[in-house]
């Protein structure tokens, strides 16, 4: 009898990695009016994921620009 579970294939357990927070501060810095679903279909995370390591970050929506919580 076995208790350990074997590799499987799929999405990583998990998703709030340093890889992805840099990859989702580059892209937000690259284009700010970017959309949660927009963001996530690039990095094919879920949009729960992306809004988490953006919330991470310290960042918020501000007139359909992402902006620093700390400049609101």
């Amino acid at each position: 009898m076995r208790t350990k579970d074997g590799e499987r294939s799929g999405r990583p357990k998990e998703v709030l990695t340093n890889e992805n927070i840099l990859k989702i501060h580059k892209i937000i810095l690259n284009d700010c009016k970017l959309k949660l679903n927009e963001i996530a279909d690039t990095l094919k995370i879920s949009t729960d994921r992306v809004y988490h390591i953006i919330s991470y970050l310290g960042m918020r929506k501000l007139c359909a620009k992402w902006v620093s919580g700390k400049l609101t």
